[in-house]
């Protein structure tokens, strides 16, 4: 690991000047540009009064390019072959991917979208367009993000007939890209405790579709996508269309591409079991989709979207609070804590510098194993016979905040919720519910449910101190039946069950100004961009093993910036137990660190060395947190992992070098050739191991890190420590 602080001159930011006007009118297309520092999108009025897309990609600064004759075909209209579409809706020969369709009263199953109005306001156009027919309507917002080099797209479907009307399909946008042949997808697939594996494939014709089915984001897929020109980005040269979905149901996305060679990105609701009646006024909001296009490879194309996610979606955007060096009781107690021995921890916890302690499983009324209690949120009296403020206090009084687990969703059987209210799980009529971990799911979608959760939790926030909340949930969605309305509409679970989650998290916020949340799904499940306006930090895997970290960790980090990538050095016993401690350390400081050691048995050295490593991480975690990532060596490539950190002001960069060889020999490790620094400007080498560093210069200039690089020492690296630098 390296610490590089500026020597004689003090680096400058990346700089990005605003867009004065990220919205403006083109006459000549009778349409729309949307501009960001890195790019453009245009969208245009056909012929037939249709809304298409004309254009996504590099910048254009010149107003003569946006002349009606740079575009003949996208303006026209053919009636049988209908292409580059903004919001297709289903319905005479369309035969792609559509975003829309419904059934309507009288039996009529198609739709078609005329441009009615449009309204600009700073950053955001929206624009009006109406079935040819009848008074169904739909608002296409977009919003621009200049500095993160980015456009969100969102639909809201309004039924302004006199009878219900059916929606079958709810997409939020369709992306288009340049007509072309040999593109390829990159998109992070996986399962529990294999998280965000990153795969690539060409794209091909016809189509493949991402997905969850399970009611949460999942952890098999995750609403993200690449797609590069050619299949020749790498992670700092080529073009890079990438966009990801902001929802935490049911989602889907589907990369087509067509006998045209138009290759189509449709993303929104998923389709599967969906069902959503739109009665005379009411309306249906799509989830945001983002979308963002680069000329510089995924590595800028995941700094774009970093940047968007920090300073723009995060609760409080830019303002947001680094994230602290946090403690969780779980893999030294399961759930046996109790006020006596979480006293005990919180006091070792203090003792090496971390700054928040958390109470995991165990701590609610009958929660002697994990098969009963869940749904009763209120303290087990035989554990805590004072009820947790007495123990919030005592972890306040040693300088840190206080945090809890909770699973809302789910319910035991054993527990005075369930006995008071069976009615309030996801069950069919007659069908007897099955349980998943001794648990049922709550139907969330309910109303009463989601009031008396928000109840149970803003109590336990206003009496107890608390300052995070870790909101698992550690099973899907099954048995979806809600037999307490009509059967047509019972298919609306699926969006009003996020919904309602999402209610729930932001009253609490809105009540407790200081409260935080971690996402948590049994690890990874629960992560996507709708989640990140809400919580403050994610819980990336269960599986804490560090060699396997490195890969979850990095295609995680493709789409989700490295400040609410949880990380948790764990004990030697979870993973393999021949990892180092400092190794099981570095890995879990690329994002940011929690701490899960047992504290009563750790030795003294280990004391030594974690409190040491806790106070460097503190040292660094404003470049990790909030600088740019580089990812300059990738273990899927290779057996050294080497990521790089550069901070926002261009004062401090941090590089990681990590031995991912599980047979400890000898793998070759190139030179790290750093990113993003001052070619002009000096910089002060600080390794964290001084024998682990060819070089032993103090001082380099940036052009010298770029092009040389900083090389370990070539030697076997044995049990005792993996780390390079």
């Amino acid at each position: 690991m390296r610490n590089l602080l500026p020597f004689y001159a003090v680096l400058a930011a990346a700089c990005y000047s605003a867009t004065p006007d990220p919205v403006r009118p083109a006459p000549g297309l009778k349409g729309w540009i949307l501009d960001t520092d890195h790019s453009s999108y245009i969208l245009g009025i056909n012929a037939r009064g249709g809304l298409q897309h004309i254009y996504w990609g590099s910048r254009l600064t010149t107003a003569d390019d946006f002349a009606a004759s740079h575009f003949p075909d996208t303006l026209q209209y053919n009636p049988v072959d209908i292409g580059n579409e903004e919001y297709p809706a289903w319905g005479g020969s369309r035969y792609e991917e559509t975003c829309l369709k419904a059934t309507f009263n009288d039996g009529v199953r198609d739709v078609f979208l005329r441009y009615v109005s449009h309204q600009i306001q700073g950053p955001v156009l929206t624009v009006v367009l109406k079935d040819a027919k009848y008074d169904l309507f739909v608002t296409l917002t977009y919003r621009v993000y200049p500095q993160a080099g980015m456009v969100s797209r969102q639909a809201t479907i309004e039924n302004r007939t006199a009878q219900p009307v059916h929606i079958e399909s709810a997409q939020s946008g369709v992306w288009n890209l340049p007509a072309d042949n040999g593109y390829r997808l990159t998109s992070l697939v996986g399962t529990w405790g294999e998280e965000a594996q990153v795969i690539r494939e060409p794209v091909q014709q016809g189509m493949r579709v991402m997905e969850s089915r399970r009611g949460h984001t999942s952890h098999e897929a995750n609403p993200w996508f690449a797609i590069d020109y050619h299949g020749q980005a790498t992670e700092e040269q080529g073009q890079v269309w990438f966009g990801a979905l902001g929802w935490s149901g049911n989602w889907r996305i589907s990369v087509e591409q067509t006998h045209e060679h138009q290759v189509r990105v449709t993303g929104g609701y998923n389709t599967f079991d969906f069902d959503y009646l739109l009665k005379p006024g009411e309306t249906l909001d799509t989830p945001p989709f983002y979308g963002g296009f680069t000329d510089h490879g995924f590595g800028e194309a995941s700094r774009l979207l970093h940047r968007l996610e920090r300073t723009e979606l995060a609760p409080h955007g830019a303002q947001s609070r680094l994230r602290p060096v946090w403690y969780n009781s779980w893999q030294v107690y399961g759930t046996g804590v109790t006020e006596a021995n979480q006293e005990e921890l919180a006091d070792k916890a203090a003792a090496l510098g971390i700054e928040l302690f958390l109470v995991d499983d165990g701590w609610f009324h009958l929660r002697k194993k994990t098969d009963a209690g869940l749904g009763d949120w209120f303290p087990d009296t035989d554990k805590f016979p004072n009820g947790l403020l007495p123990l919030a206090q005592h972890v306040n009084r040693l300088g840190m905040d206080f945090g809890l687990w909770i699973e809302p969703e789910m319910v035991n059987p054993n527990s005075d919720l369930y006995r008071a209210h069976p009615d309030w799980v996801l069950n069919f009529p007659g069908r007897e519910p099955g349980q998943s971990r001794g648990q049922l799911t709550l139907n969330l979608a309910r109303d009463d449910v989601k009031e008396y959760l928000y109840s149970a939790l803003d109590k336990l926030v206003a009496e107890n101190h608390i300052r995070l909340f870790k909101w698992d949930m550690n099973r899907r969605l099954a048995d979806p039946g809600w037999p307490s309305v009509p059967t047509n509409e019972q298919r609306q679970l699926w969006v009003k069950y996020t919904q309602n989650l999402y209610q729930i998290i932001d009253r609490l916020r809105a009540r407790h100004p200081q409260l935080e949340f971690e996402s948590c799904a049994g690890g990874g499940g629960r992560a996507d961009l709708g989640i990140l306006q809400r919580v403050d930090q994610i819980w990336t895997s269960d599986n804490t093993d560090a060699l396997d970290r490195l890969r979850i960790q990095e295609g995680f980090s493709f789409a989700y910036p490295p400040k609410v990538m949880m990380g948790r050095v764990p004990p030697s016993h979870s993973g393999r137990a021949n990892t180092p401690l400092e190794y099981r350390f570095l890995v879990a400081m690329m994002g940011s660190l929690g701490i899960s050691l047992n504290l009563s048995t750790i030795t003294e050295e280990e004391t030594i060395l974690s409190r040491r490593l806790i106070e460097f991480y503190k040292s660094i975690r404003q470049t990790t947190q909030n600088g740019d990532l580089y990812r300059l060596a990738s273990p899927r490539e290779g057996p050294v992992t080497v990521n790089q950190f550069v901070a926002e002001d261009g004062r401090q960069a941090v590089v990681f070098a990590l031995d991912g060889s599980q047979q400890f020999l000898r793998p070759y490790c190139p030179p790290a050739r750093l990113r993003g620094l001052d070619a002009n400007a000096r910089y002060r080498i600080r390794p964290l191991h001084e024998s682990k560093l060819q070089e032993k210069a103090t001082i380099a200039t940036g052009a010298y890190l770029a092009g040389h690089g900083l090389r370990s020492e070539e030697r076997r690296v044995g049990k005792e420590c993996r780390s390079r630098w």
